[in-house]
């Protein structure tokens, strides 16, 4: 890494169990009990999960009859995203009061670059301490921080304690700190990448170091580069405060390949009632609607239809993705991951669009 890299001072935090915290600390009587953030219906999915639910295995994209199953004794509650949305303004003018080069995630995360802070601090992880304080007295939730020298390894160490933990990758610390750790915890590397590493006998950070850059580029084209550099604790992207929104999505790889089309149509309308959670919690919807479908040989196709008018709600975004995805059946294979993006963004309410109509695959 270059010396500029090396003194670079990066804090990522991340807000814990956000909504479902948040709930918690609305409603005394939830607090200690296993708790969905989400709908409970036959086609529900959970938004949000309590640590106290994670033990049972509910998680966040899981159907909700999947996460009844794993926990019969699930809390479920309704989103509020009004609320989560205000509790992030505040958390987000507390990370300004530290430094302008704040890029955000999502509501409940988000990078800063501290090489320069507006206040001095004797180091970053003072500086991360205080910023979790000061989280932690304004509005009664806690956040975990992890501080390195680049975005990837603060990533990494904000999980590393997590909740309400602090953890700190030192230069000195990062090439043997990624050297060990399983390549399903590297953020950026999904479980079905994860699968393809495994195939390829590259199971940790190490066995990742090991291989040459050709064959990286061979087995994961454009994606060889980062690897290469993140297997070494190396990752020169910068914070890149107010960086517009092109587009919000999800998608899920599912444990059991998907074949019947009643079952992939479900598991449709759930992952686009998460999307459009998130595209609630921003004020966004959008005219482009884009598919995803990966079968469980990881061949993918992708399918988008732009419309002349933005999406609704999450129906509209379900109806939508499940007539992109009509042509694909009888499929040839079982389908192991699917996903759903809406972009061409504007504010929620702006009824303007483009007059054309386009479909790509």
């Amino acid at each position: 890494m270059t010396d500029q890299q090396a003194h670079r001072r990066i804090i990522h935090v991340d807000m814990d169990a956000f909504y479902a915290s948040v709930e918690q600390r609305d409603n005394p009587a939830l607090r200690g009990r296993p708790l969905a953030v989400g709908g409970n219906g036959r086609r529900g999915v959970v938004a949000a999960a309590s640590y106290e639910a994670r033990r049972f295995g509910v998680r966040s994209a899981m159907p909700s009859v999947t996460a009844l199953r794993k926990c019969p004794d699930l809390v479920f509650v309704p989103p509020r995203f009004d609320v989560y949305r205000a509790i992030s303004a505040q958390v987000h003018a507390i990370f300004a009061r530290f430094t302008t080069l704040i890029q955000p995630l999502s509501l409940d995360e988000a990078y800063l670059d501290v090489t320069r802070p507006l206040q001095p601090f004797p180091s970053a992880t003072a500086l991360a301490t205080a910023i979790r304080a000061q989280i932690r007295d304004e509005t009664g939730l806690s956040a975990s921080a992890g501080v390195s020298y680049n975005k990837f390894l603060a990533k990494l160490a904000s999980d590393y304690r997590k909740p309400d933990g602090l953890f700190v990758i030192t230069p000195r610390m990062g090439p043997d700190f990624v050297a060990g750790l399983p390549v399903e915890e590297f953020h950026g590397i999904g479980p079905a990448t994860a699968a393809r590493m495994h195939a390829l006998g590259i199971r940790t950070g190490l066995d990742l170091r090991r291989q040459p850059l050709s064959r990286l580029l061979r087995h994961f084209g454009k994606a060889a580069d980062f690897y290469y550099g993140i297997a070494r604790g190396m990752d020169d992207r910068p914070v890149e405060p107010n960086r517009p929104r092109r587009s919000v999505g999800g998608e899920r790889t599912y444990d059991a390949d998907l074949h019947d089309w009643p079952a992939v149509q479900a598991c449709m309308t759930a992952l686009a009632e998460l999307v459009w959670g998130r595209c609630r919690a921003r004020h966004l919807t959008g005219v482009t609607v884009t598919i995803k479908v990966k079968y469980n040989d990881f061949r993918q196709i992708v399918r988008g239809r732009t419309a002349t008018e933005p999406v609704r709600d999450a129906a509209d975004l379900a109806d939508r993705a499940i007539n992109l995805l009509a042509p694909c059946f009888p499929v040839p294979r079982g389908i192991r991951l699917l996903g759903v993006t809406v972009s061409g963004l504007r504010a929620a309410g702006d009824v303007a669009a483009p007059r054309q109509l386009a479909l790509f695959s």
